[in-house]
């Protein structure tokens, strides 16, 4: 039922200057993966084949990494480090990818407007790489799908965090439906500090109904000057139905320094070393 994943990006990730003056921040490595990559397998455990990607200017490195590169395989086949093309191999083999430009930076709700043609009038995922979610079983996405099966209706994945961080993040208010599930009747983008309406944030995982798009398209700019998701989604909220799911798992900001420098630390112990370990 939901058959494409959007990824918005197109953004500069300024806060890792001066690596991403020439370098995605999506294609920044955890370990020896890129964090898109990771994003992509996501989807594809929970069953989602179209990859949907918008990217902006000097981002090619993205669309050539989901890419055959004969060269390099050619040069290192029949060895040993063949092998470490394994997981790219079978991500390359599993999804299709299709890609628009962003062209001008207008917020997260003006990527997902951009990708409109991309993604078509149907339910869609969203999944911003810089936020890496680990998990023993199942992933974020492969459990928010289980519930748009049963809701049918948008979806955000949210987290708790400290009061004093609420500013960082969207964050809901809402009626508990049952353990981890809200149903959303407040959003706020980024609220004054003391001001937020819980500390329940949204994290960079959505599922969207296709009416988004017409929401998103008479949304004014709001924080920041930019095209907020939150506003559409809280629109969308007030006229039918927005579910918060607290999800399972581990998350990482990887968009920030102190986060992706854990996220590494993490990936390394408890991913890369098991699989080499021999």
């Amino acid at each position: 039922m939901i058959e494409k994943c959007l990824f918005p990006a197109a953004g500069y990730g300024t806060r890792f200057l001066p690596a991403t003056k020439s370098m995605p921040k999506e294609m920044m490595p955890i370990v020896n993966k890129p964090l898109i990559e990771y994003g992509v397998e996501e989807a594809l455990e929970a069953g989602i084949e179209g990859m949907c990607i918008v990217t902006g200017r000097g981002k090619h490195s993205i669309s050539d990494h989901f890419d055959s590169n004969y060269e390099l395989e050619h040069q290192i086949s029949g060895t040993s480090k063949e092998a470490l093309l394994t997981d790219i191999r079978h991500v390359i083999e599993s999804a299709s990818f299709t890609m628009t430009r962003q062209r001008q930076m207008k917020g997260l709700g003006h990527a997902i407007l951009t990708g409109r043609r991309l993604v078509g009038d149907n339910p869609f995922a969203v999944v911003l790489a810089d936020d890496l979610c680990i998990n023993e079983d199942k992933g974020v996405l492969a459990q928010m799908v289980d519930l748009y099966k049963q809701f049918r209706c948008s979806i955000v994945a949210v987290q708790e965090v400290p009061d004093e961080e609420t500013h960082k993040y969207g964050v809901i208010s809402g009626e508990m439906i049952k353990d981890d599930l809200f149903r959303v009747d407040d959003m706020v983008e980024k609220p004054e500090p003391g001001t937020a309406p819980s500390n329940l944030a949204i994290i960079g995982r959505y599922i969207l109904t296709p009416d988004i798009f017409d929401i998103l398209e008479r949304t004014e700019p709001g924080k920041n000057d930019e095209i907020q998701i939150t506003d559409a989604l809280l629109e969308q909220a007030k006229t039918g139905c927005v579910l918060a799911y607290k999800f399972k798992g581990r998350r990482f900001d990887c968009g920030s320094v102190p986060g992706y420098i854990e996220a590494t630390n993490y990936c390394y112990e408890n991913i890369y070393l098991p699989k080499n370990k021999d």
